[in-house]
């Protein structure tokens, strides 16, 4: 899941003045404004892998002078790495929750005059090694003066406020042990896409594939004109995807095609029908075949999702843009999906980004054949779904902002903010819920809500406890206590692996099952409103901190009531588990659930008895190679749940596409996750996918790694599928979030639709493979993502010298590859070799985007 190993997020609070000196709001917002405040890492190989040490700078380029000694300034900053520092330069460092922390002035500070430049020395836990490590947004305030942003850091350009990370010692990890991964250079970069070179596409051959590829395609050496004079004929079920095939068509065509039922006559025009299969044989679930013939295209399938997934192989087979005719190759093809479940997490709690990119982001699924949006609702920063009846989760949960008592709003954290307009703030409210609903139903998509419990549950805890206190202070005791999730006598310690100390629900107190049972109530009321049956809740289940409920004078009441089955804290997790689903199944629901909330310990799953529902889906995540519990998957499958390939390696989007510290994400399971690697990724066989540990150091021998025998499947059937998951700690932004996910998204749908038959050993095989690939998405799918407003990735061309002239090539082959001899003044498209002897910059280009700049000498 969501392991942030080694990683604290920060936010840094500074008082600087004497206590009898205060700022006026417009000398606060002078100093913000015209102070830099930037990051430096200053050395990851301090302390092996254990901390790091960095600094702040602050450059006063004010007429606001901040006086020596203690006052009551304060400012404010995110970060992902716990700073360790107590005290430097007379600021103290105070951890707030989360990734906050403040600095406030001693008396021991030395102030900062006007025109100074103060830096600021600390240790921090771990290491930091990319820019994203460091959050935007940092403020200053004092007592009731509005916060203010150091201007510097009002941005998601990171440039702005972290120095370059240019030596090894800041963007390798550590030195001991050994970080194997450098920072990626032109020459890396042409060596690694040089073998798939040889095999790329034309852009006549790309534009004649489907991905994901089809079980079986016959092509056929002419070719079909589709023009604005053809007609769809269906059959009457499936009257919904005719007229999302017309809406498309006539977007494509300029033109109006004429859709009828197939039960009235046509004129002798070019047809396309739709039709679901009515014989004896029993085709598989989602299957379909598509005849494209001269006058005719004949689609059959097994049901309303096998048509609607013919219709996205032909789309698919059309450009972008507006023609008044689209050639379409003739052909015949059979398929049918290679796993049930072909899912993708969002999460949109950390960050919210709005109710049109998540329906830009099912438009995408949908033409990619993806069928399941797990849609990440809540976390302990935010929540992010209107529940009728408890308006606190939302008027609280969905809001960042300053406000340490949090009765206005949640803490300002992962770079949001202070103030409640930051675009990271919202929520679905009841109807645009019901609205996203409706519109994956067209699309042939389940959304799987997750309610995260009973740990990364803050918002929910804080909300019901501001709910709480407003019934009380009118005398509604019993309301007040009906949806209680916290018990203010629990002194439990413990901090989790984002660094809440206060996110765990009490699962000892009744009035959390009620809690579960109100919002799954309020759940089935939208899907039932959308004309849906909601079938599986996912709960979460992952990451409780550990040292929960160890001082809870309810559990301790718990451990002694007989017949509880609980006897002490080990056995709450399990208890927690076994409630909720009941809770649950009592409403006709499935469950989903994170892996390590099904486990009692590193090997040992609950006992699949336990659990009143028909299924329960478990997402198999932590398959850190060394850390020797990559086998999950298996031992869940075997013990009968259904197991859910969603491994943290291959198939987390929020993890960086190069080992650069200028890409964007998380490094916690890999240094790195291309969309070559998502692609290459063998849910076949989980083993055969250890590649690299941590370290970067390459893996032989697995079972060796782990120093034990590692359980084979002998349940395939209960492997469910597969999934993608971006968590959005460092995704603010739309467009941050598109680049992150896409193209790795459509490599994942090739993973779940196309069986990857090509074994890990066959490194031809796998280039040939990889370079058809890449070549439809460079030439293909690319123009059509920027045609539907969707932002993606675009990786760095690889240059090297050969034969004393400088050659270019792209890991997606088609790519526009530009280059610059004037440092960017002008590009030009590289186009043949260049005899240059002097620096050149590179960069890749498809219509609007262009890559990141590499550079090579």
């Amino acid at each position: 899941m969501n392991i942030l190993k080694g990683l604290l997020p920060l936010t840094v609070a500074l008082s600087s003045f004497n206590a009898s000196a205060d700022f006026s709001q417009a000398e606060l917002n002078e100093f913000a404004d015209k102070t830099s405040w930037s990051w430096q890492v200053v050395d990851n190989y301090h302390n092996g892998d254990k901390s790091h040490l960095a600094n702040i700078e602050l450059i006063n380029q004010s007429n606001i002078d901040l006086p020596a000694g203690e006052a009551d300034w304060v400012i404010y900053t995110n970060v992902i790495r716990p700073i360790l520092t107590k005290e430097s330069q007379g600021l103290a460092f105070q951890f707030v929750q989360g990734d906050l922390f403040k600095i406030t002035p001693t008396a021991n500070f030395k102030g900062l005059k006007a025109g100074e430049k103060l830096t600021i020395p600390f240790e921090a836990d771990a290491w930091a090694s990319s820019y994203s490590d460091f959050m935007p947004r940092s403020f200053i305030t004092q007592n009731s003066l509005t916060p203010a942003v150091f201007s510097s850091t009002d941005t998601e350009d990171s440039s702005q406020y972290v120095k370059p990370l240019n030596q090894p010692e800041q963007y390798q990890r550590y030195n001991s042990p050994k970080d194997y991964w450098q920072k990626p250079t032109s020459t890396w970069r042409y060596d690694r896409y040089s073998a798939a070179q040889e095999y790329a596409l034309t852009e006549k051959e790309a534009k004649r594939v489907i991905i994901p590829t089809p079980n079986q395609v016959k092509y056929r050496s002419s070719s079909t004109q589709l023009t604005g004079d053809w007609q769809i004929s269906y059959q009457g079920r499936l009257k919904s995807e005719a007229n999302l095939l017309a809406d498309t068509l006539n977007k494509k065509l300029n033109a109006q095609l004429k859709v009828t039922p197939n039960n009235q006559p046509v004129q002798d025009k070019k047809l396309i029908s739709l039709a679901v299969y009515d014989g004896d044989d029993n085709w598989a679930a989602e299957s379909y075949s598509l005849e494209i013939d001269k006058n005719s295209i004949e689609i059959i399938a097994a049901d309303n999702a096998g048509a609607f997934y013919a219709i996205q192989s032909l789309l698919s087979l059309t450009p972008s843009g507006t023609h008044s005719q689209i050639t379409l190759p003739r052909l015949s093809a059979n398929d049918a999906p290679y796993y049930e479940w072909r899912g993708f997490m969002y999460d949109m709690s950390r960050n919210f980004h709005g109710v049109e990119i998540t329906k830009k982001l099912i438009d995408q699924m949908a033409h990619y054949k993806l069928n399941k949006l797990h849609l990440h609702l809540t976390e302990d920063e935010s929540w992010r779904i209107e529940i009728e009846g408890l308006p606190e989760l939302t008027q609280l949960g969905s809001q960042r902002c300053f406000d340490l008592s949090e009765t206005e709003c949640m803490l300002p954290t992962r770079g949001s903010g202070p103030f409640k307009t930051s675009k990271t703030n919202g929520f679905y409210s009841k109807q645009e819920f019901v609205d996203i609903l409706k519109y994956a139903k067209e699309r042939h998509i389940e959304v799987i809500p997750e309610i995260d419990m009973p740990g990364h549950a803050r918002a929910a805890i804080k909300a019901m406890e501001l709910r709480h206190d407003k019934l009380l202070k009118a005398g509604d005791k019993a309301g007040a206590k009906a949806y209680l999730l916290s018990d203010p006598n629990d002194k439990s310690v413990y901090s989790t692996m984002q660094f809440f100390t206060d996110n765990s629900i009490n699962v000892c107190m009744d009035s959390t099952y009620n809690f579960v049972d109100k919002v799954a109530y309020e759940l089935q009321q939208m899907y039932r409103q959308a004309g849906l049956k909601l079938s599986n809740v996912h709960i979460g289940g992952d990451e409780v901190g550990v040292g929960s409920w160890t001082a809870s004078p309810i559990c301790n009441e718990l451990y002694q009531t007989a017949g509880s089955g609980v006897k002490g804290p080990a056995d709450l997790k399990a208890y927690f588990t076994r409630r909720a689903s009941e809770v649950l199944a009592a409403r006709g629901l499935n469950i989903s659930a994170w892996e390590d909330g099904i486990m009692y310990d590193r090997i040992t799953p609950f006992p699949i008895e336990q659990f009143a529902n028909d299924k329960v889906y478990v997402h198999a995540w932590d398959n850190i190679w060394e850390w020797g519990v990559s086998d999950r998957a298996y031992r869940l499958a075997n013990e009968g749940y259904h197991s859910i390939l969603s491994m943290g390696t291959h198939l987390y989007f929020d993890h960086p596409q190069e080992p650069d510290p200028a890409e964007r994400g998380l490094y916690w399971a890999a240094r790195y996750t291309d969309v070559e690697k998502v692609f290459n990724f063998i849910p076949e066989d989980v083993y055969a996918n250890a590649d690299f540990t941590r370290t970067g150091k390459p893996i032989e021998n697995l079972e060796d790694l782990v120093g034990r025998a590692l359980p084979q499947l002998q349940k395939p059937e209960n492997i469910a599928g597969i999934q993608g998951q971006v968590w959005s700690e460092t995704i603010r932004t739309p467009e941050q979030l598109g680049e992150m996910v896409f193209p790795r998204i459509i490599a994942l749908a090739e993973r779940g639709w196309h069986k990857n038959s090509v074994p890990a050993s066959e490194q031809q095989q796998k280039a040939r493979q990889w370079a058809e690939f890449a070549s439809v998405l460079a030439q293909k799918e690319y123009p059509k993502l920027e045609e539907a407003g969707i932002s993606f990735y675009l990786p760095i061309p690889g240059a090297k010298l050969v034969d004393n002239q400088v050659h270019i090539i792209s890991q997606l082959p088609g790519l526009t590859i530009e280059y610059s001899l004037d440092e960017g003044a002008t590009w030009q498209v590289y186009r043949q070799p260049i005899a240059q002897s002097g620096a050149i910059q590179v960069r890749s280009r498809s219509g609007e985007h262009t890559s990141r700049t590499g550079y090579f000498k």
